[in-house]
């Protein structure tokens, strides 16, 4: 597998968690993301260097680049090169042997399995056989990270996965359109009723306690109903700074699935 090349599409936290053991196993991994990526989880998504130019996870740092000549010399020094480029242009230039689908985005894709020799989606909306070789199911329960060559994942449920005895409270969601502005840091302890951001000078106040896991970065537009946080009633800061159990699950999958197709060419 190895010299072999990966185009990522995403680079938040669960995209990151098979960015990292994909780099981990000795690929060369690239990803593709938007200018303003917003990315709940930023202390585990390797899109936020982004915003702080490096970003490391694990022991393992993405570098944002601004040109495709700059791809080659990052992925040298043993960075991950984070491009906002848009990722067919990359992909026609890079010609990686897999293509990654990894936003999650539950829409139906713009992709079919002529990108690349191996093309593999996360999540649904993504038919296997038809988008992509292999879809991921990121539905958390018995078939989570299972490979899907036939068909599309589970459906989203649009209900947050229980974490503490909490689901849907964990979650924070804005009220209305507008602009964030963030009164706490990933990683702070909050307690219930504490106001966590505004928007538009809306305040959003955490409905249980424990540490905040996630939150979009501070001036972003936000849309009604969006997911904008995420508290952890575990209340343990080392969380926001790891990969996730559903993360290392799916990445296995990707893994998996990676592994299986070069080993079927050799």
């Amino acid at each position: 597998m190895f010299q072999k090349t990966v185009l990522f599409r995403g680079g938040g936290d669960i995209a990151s968690a098979s960015i990292y053991k994909l780099k981990k196993a000795g690929l060369r991994v690239v990803v593709c993301d938007i200018a303003k990526p917003t990315c709940v989880r930023r202390t585990v998504s390797f899109c936020n260097a982004i915003y702080e130019g490096e970003w490391k996870i694990q022991g393992e740092t993405s570098r944002y680049v601004h040109t495709l000549a700059d791809i080659e010399p990052t992925l040298d020094a043993g960075f991950i090169p984070i491009l906002t480029i848009p990722d067919r242009e990359v992909l026609d230039y890079l010609k990686p042997d897999v293509f990654v689908d990894a936003t999650i985005s539950k829409k139906s894709p713009n992709y079919d399995t002529s990108w690349a020799p191996l093309v593999i989606g996360l999540g649904p909306r993504i038919v296997a056989g038809v988008h992509a070789h292999v879809v991921i199911e990121t539905q958390r329960g018995h078939h989570l990270g299972s490979l899907i060559r036939e068909g599309e994942a589970i459906a989203n449920t649009g209900i947050p996965g229980v974490i503490g005895g909490y689901d849907i409270d964990r979650v924070l969601r804005a009220p209305h359109d507008g602009t964030m502005a963030n009164c706490f840091d990933i990683g702070d302890h909050v307690r219930k009723g504490d106001t966590i951001l505004t928007i538009d000078g809306t305040e959003v106040k955490a409905q249980i306690s424990g540490v905040l896991r996630g939150l979009i970065a501070p001036g972003h537009n936000v849309f009604e109903g969006q997911k904008i946080g995420d508290i952890d009633p575990r209340d343990d800061v080392s969380y926001c700074m790891t990969i996730s159990d559903k993360g290392r699950n799916i990445a296995g999958g990707v893994l998996e699935a990676v592994a299986a197709f070069f080993a079927e060419r050799r």
